[in-house]
């Protein structure tokens, strides 16, 4: 159903596909979107270890909920940083790309959860992140990537 890696030789594990996913605070969700046009967006994420499922959060409302609530289906483009090779312009990083199919979380209780999870990726200072709950949780919609491939290389730009 889904393409296998051309360049074989780049390819890397799922292990550190997952570790990619776990450390990157960001990527690119894409969708189909208004007149089947793709729609992609840069956003944070958090990869849960216990389900294997990629969860983001929004608003309730706009372009991409509509998207998604159209056709489920959806891809998830995540890179590294990377490294300059010593005396070289060229740079060495890994990317990976997650296909799968977008749920939504209905629990209010996850919801809160996830959204403290994600958090936790950019700060540890809880009271911020209470209160950044207590303000915007009733309004916050969450959603998960289910994936069904999860691919990654590494790229040598040169």
């Amino acid at each position: 159903m889904f393409r296998e890696l051309v360049r074989k030789k780049q390819q890397i594990s799922q292990e550190e596909c997952i570790s990619i996913l776990k450390a990157e605070p960001r990527g690119v969700l894409s969708v189909l979107g208004d007149d089947g046009y793709p729609y992609g967006m840069p956003l944070n994420h958090y990869y849960c270890e216990e389900d294997g499922k990629i969860y983001f959060h929004s608003g309730k409302t706009g372009h991409k909920v509509d998207a998604m609530l159209r056709d489920p289906k959806a891809s998830f483009c995540v890179c590294d940083p990377g490294v300059r090779e010593e005396n070289s312009w060229a740079l060495i990083f890994r990317s990976v790309i997650v296909f799968g199919r977008i749920e939504m979380v209905e629990d209010h209780d996850r919801i809160i959860a996830i959204s403290r999870a994600l958090s936790h990726k950019f700060t540890q200072d809880e009271a911020y992140i209470a209160n950044e709950i207590e303000k915007h949780g009733n309004h916050t919609l969450c959603f998960a990537l289910v994936p069904e491939q999860i691919c990654g290389k590494i790229v040598h730009e040169k």
